[in-house]
């Protein structure tokens, strides 16, 4: 049967179309910050601080491996997308199998990699010994699960290709509210501490993969693949690579300038390293607009090219554009009015110094004022990507990798923990500044391909 969730973008009002596409991203989104978030949460109330840092300590870490699975699996729904807007059906379904070949054959290098890298790496950035075994049995338990990362995001971005962007919302609600009741349990009723949050959520995500996979099974008649479509096409299988490593990389570059500003932190101790973490998360949870958007622009822009749409695509860019810059001063007014009460989600105001509650707040206010340069990368990095380019977003990640890592360096010596707050908007401004142009260069040379076509 053929069900009407799935979104043809090629026709129709492209603001009406990237915004209706747009918001259930941002809800889903709001709740995937929730599996990091509560597991911060539920170990700075139920533990305490120092378990807080322990988990705080390795957000660069985990930054590293579910950013790769999240662009990995945005990659590989490039050409679904594109195939979609091509209304090419046999081609869907065998993208649709390769891919999950790749993204099983990735879940398993990278889990036997970091693996055994997992505590090195911690040693690497100077973690506090007061909690480097807990961040270590923390991140461990998440680089073995991470093939439930990477198949959640397979599935969830070849919803959002054929333009299904509320089914993953709803999934991702049911692995939150789980959770956040495996977190609960694993912590309190099972004092199993940072271990307990990890397991948590793991099995939460591995949950909401296997939801996903049943749901498009049976909802979408083309992906229902045969026999035929499991026979290896490694031309395929070398074109899926070819689009999602890079995206997949982009994402663990800039997770390298996440773990340099780490490694800066945690010479200050771990009520810095509590800070910080603290408002990083507060960070990704009020930010979370941009990336959905960014997804937004990509399915537009990949089904519009598959159509052959050039000037619709140009369009949609510009639309793109005005939402970010509406979306960038709503969250700006967000972080500036709601840092200090965000701050005590976290933690116990009672029992938290309230020198760690105003370093989290600063660092908000910090990076408020920079978001629309991180919205402008969200737009033409992920834009980009949807047009088929792997170059354009690892080039930006890696302009993005140099001045973070330039400012981790430099500004701290001069700025103390000041410094350290402007590391990201430093790399934002970077990242974002070549980017309009690279967008540019790419248009002409899709338009160059089909004139001589």
């Amino acid at each position: 049967m053929h069900v009407a969730m799935e979104c043809d973008m090629t026709k129709g009002s492209p603001l009406r179309l990237i915004i209706s596409f747009t918001i259930p991203l941002f809800i889903g989104n709001l709740f995937q910050q929730l599996y990091s978030m509560v597991d911060t949460i539920v170990v700075g109330r139920f533990v305490g601080v120092d378990a807080l840092a322990a988990v705080g300590s390795t957000s660069g870490f985990s930054f590293m491996v579910v950013g790769f699975a999240q662009g990995l699996a945005a990659g590989f729904a490039v050409l679904i997308s594109q195939r979609f807007g091509a209304k090419d059906m046999p081609m869907i379904r065998k993208t649709y199998t390769m891919s999950i070949l790749c993204s099983a054959l990735c879940s398993v290098i990278i889990a036997a990699v970091f693996g055994l890298l997992s505590m090195p790496l911690l040693r690497l950035i100077d973690t506090p010994e007061n909690i480097i075994e807990d961040a270590n049995t923390y991140i461990l338990i998440i680089y073995l699960g991470i093939g439930t990362a990477i198949f959640y995001n397979l599935f969830s971005s070849v919803l959002r290709a054929v333009g299904d962007g509320r089914s993953p919302v709803c999934f991702l609600l049911i692995a939150s509210v789980l959770n956040v009741i495996l977190d609960l349990f694993f912590v309190i009723v099972i004092p199993l501490g940072c271990a307990g949050v990890a397991i948590a959520t793991i099995i939460a995500q591995g949950i909401s993969a296997v939801i996903s996979f049943f749901y498009i099974k049976r909802k979408f008649p083309m992906f229902r693949f045969t026999r035929e479509d499991w026979k290896l096409d490694l031309r395929l299988c070398a074109h899926l690579m070819k689009i999602g490593i890079p995206g997949a990389v982009q994402f663990s570059v800039c997770a390298v300038g996440v773990i340099i500003v780490q490694a800066a932190i945690n010479g200050f101790g771990s009520d810095t390293v509590a800070a910080y973490s603290v408002g990083g998360k507060i960070e990704n949870l009020i930010t979370q607009f941009f990336p959905a958007l960014g997804m937004g622009i990509s399915t537009f822009a990949g089904q519009n090219l598959g159509a052959g749409n050039i000037e619709r695509i140009r369009k949609g860019f510009r639309t793109s554009f005005l939402i970010m810059c509406a979306g960038a001063f709503i969250t700006f007014a967000v972080a500036m009015l709601g840092a200090e009460g965000f701050s005590y989600i976290f933690m116990d105001r009672n029992t938290t110094s309230p020198t760690i509650i105003s370093m989290a707040v600063q660092y908000v206010h910090t990076v408020a004022w920079f978001f629309i340069p991180l919205g402008m990368i969200f737009i033409y990095r992920t834009g980009c990507q949807g047009l088929g380019s792997g170059t354009i977003p690892m080039i930006s990640s890696i302009a993005e990798l140099v001045m973070r890592a330039i400012a981790a360096f430099t500004l701290p010596i001069a700025l103390g923990y000041t410094g350290i707050c402007f590391a990201s908007p430093v790399a934002w401004i970077g990242a974002a500044a070549i980017l309009p142009f690279c967008y540019i260069y790419k248009m002409r040379s899709i338009i160059r391909r089909i004139r001589k076509a």
